[in-house]
Order: structure tokens, then sequence, then C-alpha cells
């Protein structure tokens, strides 16, 4: 089946990277002598989740979404949002970890086929976690919405994406990622084949057909190399 790609995308947050958000909160606030709890978890996702939703929807900027979701935290505090969203970033960066799998399989890829990332994650975050992976030199292309102007499912970021790559014929094109809504939504809207990381926390939403679908990056590889 590796024959079968010219190139293979990767969505970047737990597809390629652990994302642990709550881990990256609480290391934030402690710096502001915060006991950063469940609760406070639950109330910052209230505000958050809705917030992506609107960023994927093309409703509101990705400067917009990273203040607004720590208004009220940034009010508490007298800190500008704009800097706890720093502080977020880096801690996030200072905590990564690549999922099970993923070196193996990228060193599997490198060289065989073209391989990128698109992400709706920001810059800041992305290129020191590639860096701090050793991951930077495994990719053709990272291509970051927050800088193209235009999130994932929107097929324009795809179309940004292959461009970069030679435009391959998009039959041998393959998306990998584990949010339905962005990551194999957009690969559908763009004319990619597309594989959905199944990591058991949610269900797949009706209208939103994977053409394969895996629980963790093992199973992608085996599935790449053997068919």
């Amino acid at each position: 089946m590796l024959n079968d790609w010219d190139c293979i995308l990767f969505d970047a947050d737990d597809t390629l990277f652990h994302f642990d958000a709550y881990a990256g909160l609480q290391r934030v606030f402690a710096r502001y002598d915060v006991h950063f709890t469940d609760s406070d978890y639950a109330d910052y996702q209230a505000v958050n989740k809705p917030l992506w939703v609107d960023y994927q929807n093309g409703t509101i900027s990705a400067l917009q979404l990273q203040t607004r979701r720590f208004t009220l935290w940034g009010e508490k505090l007298s800190v500008a949002p704009e800097v706890l969203n720093s502080d977020f970033l880096n801690a996030m960066a200072e905590i990564c970890l690549p999922l099970d799998g993923a070196a193996e399989l990228l060193t599997m890829l490198k060289g065989q086929v073209k391989l990128a990332i698109i992400t709706n994650g920001f810059t800041a975050l992305q290129q020191a976690r590639l860096e701090r992976t050793g991951f930077r030199d495994m990719f053709d292309a990272l291509v970051i919405s927050e800088e193209v102007g235009v999130p994932k499912p929107d097929a324009a970021i795809f179309d940004h994406t292959l461009a970069l790559l030679g435009n391959p014929d998009r039959r041998r094109v393959l998306m990998v990622g584990d949010t339905p809504e962005s990551d194999i939504l957009g690969g559908m809207n763009a004319g990619v084949k597309t594989c959905w990381i199944d990591h058991g926390t949610r269900p797949l939403p009706a209208a939103i057909t994977p053409d394969w679908q895996v629980k963790n990056l093992a199973q992608l590889q085996a599935l790449i190399a053997q068919g």
C-alpha cells in the first residue's frame, strides 16, 4: 500500500503529538500561584471548545480564539489574555511528547513519500514542538492555518498544501487525523483519501466517512506497509 501514495498529510495535535491541555494549563497557572483544578478546566473548555468551532467555521480569527479563551482568567489575574496565551503555548511546547509510534512511522515514510503537516494549531507551538522532537526535517511542508488564514476543514488549506507539494494526483494523497470535523471532513472536501485515528473518546459523526479507521499509529504503519 505504500506504493499507493505520493503524499501523506498529518494533523499535529493528538495525531503525531500528545496534547495534554490540562497539564499545560496547570503549569501556566502555577506561575501565578493558582491551583488549577478539574472544575477550572471544565470551565475553560466550556469557553474554549465553542471558540474552536467558530474558528473552524471561519467566523473568528486565530488571534480572537487565542485571546478570548483567556479573557476571564486575564480579568481574574490582571494579566493580559495575550500573555496567558503565550505562556500556554510555551508550556505546551515544554511538555510535548510524540505519540507512541510516531517516530517509527515517520522514519518508514521519509524518502518514500512526501510528508506534510496541516494544523489548526498555532505557529509558536508547532515550530517549537517540531524542533524539540527532532521531527522538523521529516516534513516537506508545515502548513499552519494561522499563517494561511484558512483553517481545516476548508479545502483551501489543502489546496495550498498540495501546491507546495507539486500538485500530486489527489487519489494518491492520504490525510491522517483524529478530529473528524476538521481532518476527515477537510480531506473529503479536498478530494483526498482519509484515515481517522479513533482514540475511542467519541463517536464518528454520521455524515463524515473516512476511507480507513485505525486506533493508533502502529496500526496505521501496518496498514500502509502491508495494504
